[in-house]
């Protein structure tokens, strides 16, 4: 291996470091979005005695919308770091971050993706409860994307398991294949 070849490969994987920039960035977006949700919250909380039950409800689900939008960033980005620039280490809460390890590329995009179709889904449930605001053009549209993530959602989890049902084969067939090499 040539000093260039070392060289480079070491830019390469010090290069996973710049990823750093966006987690960090994702934490202030989650700081940012706790002040909505709490200005969101004192806003329903003062609404509270006179408010009739479909606006109350359609601000918990506003709430219920914001803190899965909080755990899917907290979800990418820990799980990310984790993934692609180093281990999370804490051994004295090791139990609470062993579900990290858990978490590979693929899974998280099964996690993003279910994530996504809740946070549709109380979207649409904040349309109906609403239907009046909306054309019938628009609760169509709305309706058709939410199919859309259902469809991508199931698409990702089939193809996961496609995946891991090859990968387990390979794993079995391998010694097979080491024995098959070294009869003559």
């Amino acid at each position: 291996m040539t000093t260039l070849q070392k060289l480079i490969e070491q830019i390469i994987l010090a290069s996973r470091f710049i990823l750093v920039v966006f987690y960090i960035g994702l934490a202030v977006a989650l700081a940012v979005f706790a002040g909505q949700f709490l200005v969101k919250l004192a806003g329903l909380a003062g609404q509270f005695p006179a408010a009739d039950d479909n606006v109350f409800l359609l601000g918990v689900l506003q709430l219920i919308d914001k803190a899965l939008v909080a755990g899917l960033i907290v979800m990418v980005m820990l799980s990310s770091y984790d993934n692609f620039v180093a281990r999370l280490e804490d051994p004295e809460n090791q139990r609470q971050i062993g579900w990290l390890s858990k978490l590979d590329p693929g899974s998280l995009k099964i996690k993003v993706a279910s994530a996504i179709v809740a946070i549709s889904s109380i979207h649409l449930l904040q349309v109906f409860l609403n239907t009046r605001t909306y054309t019938t053009e628009e609760i169509f549209w709305k309706v058709v994307t939410h199919v859309v993530f259902i469809a991508s959602a199931v698409s990702l989890g089939f193809l996961d398991r496609m995946t891991d049902k090859a990968n387990v084969r390979m794993v079995k067939d391998q010694p097979d294949q080491a024995r098959r090499s070294t009869t003559p």
